[in-house]
C-alpha cells in the first residue's frame, strides 16, 4: 500500500530568490534570445568562481557542451574516444554524434570513477592495434572528483586530451583545484536536478579564448562574419538563452550554500546509518572535497538494495539505482570495453538517496527511518 505522505524527491530544483529579478530584466529589456546581459553575466560569474584563467561558453545543455568539446579537439568519424563506463549516457552519446567509437573504461574502487590502471591498459592496447585514442572523457561521479593527477599524467604521457565531465561536480575540488578546470576542456550541467540549475543548460570551459570563440561559433549555427547568412561549416543551435541565463545568475549567488546543504545531507545519512554493516558510504580521499551532489551508498547485495528502494517507494520517497554502466547498455553492446567488474557490482548494489539542498530534517528523518526499519526486519 502506497502512503499518502508528501513526496520526497531525489534532487529537486531549489531557487535562491534572485533568479526572478534577472529573468524579469530579460523581459523588460526584450532580450530573450541567445544574446544579452544575462548570458554575459552568467559566463562572468562562472569564470569568477572557477578562477583558473578559464573561458566559459554558456550553452543549452551539458550534452551539447561535450559535443562542442569533441569538435574543438578534432574528434571525427572513425576516431576512438575512451569514456568512463559508469556514467549517464550523455557522457557517451556525443561521441557517436561525431561518428566516433566510444570505448568504455571501468571504475576504480576509491572514487568509483575512471580506473587509471584500465585507462592506460586501454591506451596501450589501442596503440598496439594502430589506433591511438583521440580523447578521454572522464567523469566526476555524483560530485566525487576522479583521480585527476593520475588521469592527467597518463593523458600527457600519451598526448591525449582530457574532456572533464563535471556535470555533477560544480563546487567540488581536487587538491584545492576546482572541478571544471581539471581537463583540457571541461563541461558543466545546469539540468533541473543539478546542484544549481537553469532548468536546462550547460557550459563549456576552455583554456583559451580561441577555443571559446570556436565553440560559440559552432553553437550559433557556425554563421560566418558577413552581412548576409553564410555558413562554411556545419553548426548547431546550442547557445543558452538570455532568459535561462538569468536563472543561472541567481543560482550562482547561492552555490556555496547549496554545496554545504548537500554535504550536510551526506553527513546526516552517515551519522544515522553508520552502524548498519549492510551499507557502505563513499568517503573522500585525501585532498578531495566533494559537493555530495547525490548521497550514493553501496549495499551488501542486490536483494538488500531492492528491499530499501521498494520500501522507500512505498513511503513516497524517491531513490534510484546507480547509473547502469555504458558497456551494459543495449545501444552500446557492440562497443569495446575494458572492464574489471566493479561498475557492474556498483549498479547491482548501489542506491542514490534523496539529496536535494531543500530537504528538511523531517524529510531526512523519514528517509533514514524507512531504511533503518527495513534493515532491522
Amino acid at each position: 500500500m502506497i502512503t499518502t505522505q508528501r513526496k520526497i524527491w531525489l534532487s529537486s530544483p531549489h531557487m535562491g530568490g534572485q533568479e526572478q529579478k534577472y529573468v524579469e530584466e530579460a523581459f523588460s529589456t526584450n532580450w530573450v534570445a541567445t544574446l544579452g546581459a544575462n548570458v554575459d553575466g552568467f559566463e562572468a560569474s562562472i569564470t569568477s568562481y572557477l578562477k583558473e584563467g578559464v573561458h566559459v561558453a554558456a550553452v543549452s545543455s551539458g550534452t551539447s557542451a561535450i559535443h562542442l568539446a569533441l569538435i574543438v579537439i578534432g574528434v571525427g568519424k572513425g576516431d576512438d574516444v575512451l569514456c568512463q563506463s559508469l556514467t549517464f549516457s550523455a557522457s557517451a552519446n556525443p561521441i557517436v554524434y561525431q561518428g566516433a567509437n566510444p570505448i568504455f573504461i571501468d571504475s576504480e574502487q576509491e572514487t568509483w570513477n575512471l580506473s587509471p590502471e584500465l585507462l592506460e591498459r586501454a591506451i596501450l592496447d589501442r596503440i598496439k592495434n594502430h589506433k591511438k585514442p583521440k580523447a578521454i572523457v572522464a567523469v566526476h561521479l555524483y560530485g566525487m572528483p576522479y583521480d585527476a593527477l593520475a588521469i592527467n599524467q597518463i593523458a600527457r604521457k600519451y598526448d591525449i586530451p582530457v574532456i572533464e565531465d563535471s556535470a555533477e561536480a560544480l563546487g567540488s575540488e581536487y587538491l584545492g583545484i576546482k572541478c571544471g578546470t581539471l581537463g583540457d576542456l571541461s563541461i558543466l550541467s545546469f539540468n533541473g536536478n543539478k546542484i544549481i540549475t537553469t532548468s536546462g543548460g550547460g557550459a563549456l570551459i576552455t583554456k583559451t579564448k580561441a577555443q571559446k570563440d570556436a565553440a560559440v561559433k559552432l553553437a550559433t549555427q557556425s554563421r560566418d562574419q558577413a552581412v548576409h547568412y553564410q555558413h562554411s561549416q556545419i553548426g548547431y543551435n546550442y547557445r543558452m538563452s538570455n532568459v535561462v541565463a538569468g536563472i543561472g545568475r541567481g543560482q550562482m549567488e547561492v552555490l556555496k550554500d547549496r554545496v554545504l546543504q548537500r554535504r550536510a545531507n551526506y553527513n546526516y545519512y552517515l551519522e544515522h546509518l553508520k552502524d548498519f554493516q549492510e551499507l557502505h558510504f563513499l568517503s573522500e580521499p585525501e585532498g578531495v572535497y566533494s559537493n555530495r551532489w547525490l548521497t550514493a551508498i553501496r549495499t551488501d547485495s542486490y536483494q538488500t538494495r531492492e528491499r530499501i528502494r521498494l520500501a522507500l517507494a512505498r513511503e513516497n520517497i524517491e531513490s534510484r539505482p546507480l547509473w547502469k554502466p555504458m558497456h551494459m547498455q543495449p545501444v552500446f553492446k557492440d562497443c569495446k570495453a575494458y572492464v574489471n567488474g566493479f561498475s557492474e557490482s556498483l549498479f547491482e548494489t548501489g542506491l542514490c538517496l534523496p539529496s536535494g539542498s531543500n530537504l528538511s530534517e523531517n524529510e531526512l528523518e523519514r528517509t533514514t527511518n524507512v531504511i533503518k526499519n527495513t534493515l532491522l526486519r
